[in-house]
């Protein structure tokens, strides 16, 4: 693989922090922007991040952006279903084809995730702002690279099992909460040529994306998802600009 600079697009909804003042002052830019933040900190000249958001023309995510993104992160909670369905299959294409997706907390309902998985992607959850502590199950894995076990996560928003995924390809990470339930927050798959994972923790509430353990997370999530491989979907008339070689 050749050796250059990651590109990043990391997508958020920005509704709560746009309509909801308790949110705007824990994230004054949005949550996309604090996970980008936490991205070049931690990433520094290794990464090139930009931001895209539900409100920008075809949501920021135009066929251009997505052929020049390595990895995409999502994050959705409250207008999954203002997500165009032309927007989703391009992105579906685009992760056939290797780019990788980090798909965060409650974007386990988003049609991305759900169209890519197969499966309803339904949980259990309970908002009264309990510890999580999210425990590695696979300490060798380079996503829990200078992770600390646990991670403390002192209030969140508490998912719990059954979660109706299909069977991970890997489990890197079960949440357990102060209420006694466990949920399986950090897995991966693969679809086509491109890697996904999704990690639980991150609810709009609470200052999720500032904690430097989750921001170590996200960054090493980065680094494992780019590119293997970067093609044009068989059947796509799409020809991915700039891939990894």
């Amino acid at each position: 693989m050749s050796e250059r600079t990651v590109r990043v697009t990391v997508w958020g909804e920005n509704v709560h922090e746009r309509e909801e003042p308790a949110v705007r002052a824990i994230y004054p830019d949005g949550m996309h922007a604090a996970i980008a933040a936490g991205l070049t900190e931690l990433l520094g000249d290794e990464v090139q991040v930009r931001t895209a958001t539900l409100e920008q023309h075809e949501h920021g995510l135009p066929q251009d952006v997505l052929d020049n993104t390595d990895v995409l992160t999502w994050w959705g909670h409250t207008a999954h279903d203002r997500v165009s369905d032309e927007v989703v299959a391009r992105v579906h294409q685009a992760v056939l084809g290797g780019m990788g997706l980090l798909v965060l907390h409650s974007a386990h309902y988003s049609k991305i995730f759900k169209s890519l998985l197969g499966t309803p992607c339904d949980l259990r959850w309970r908002n009264d702002g309990g510890r999580e502590l999210v425990w590695t199950v696979d300490p060798a894995h380079p996503i829990t690279a200078g992770v600390p076990n646990p991670i403390v996560i002192d209030a969140q928003e508490m998912y719990g099992e059954p979660f109706a995924i299909p069977r991970p390809d890997e489990l890197i990470f079960i949440s357990s909460f102060a209420g006694g339930e466990v949920f399986r927050g950090g897995c991966t798959w693969v679809r086509g040529a491109g890697r996904i994972f999704y990690f639980s923790p991150g609810d709009q509430e609470y200052p999720v994306y500032h904690h430097p353990d989750v921001k170590r997370v996200l960054a090493n999530g980065v680094q494992w998802a780019l590119p293997r491989l970067r093609q044009a979907p068989a059947g796509s008339p799409e020809s991915p600009v700039g891939w990894w070689e």
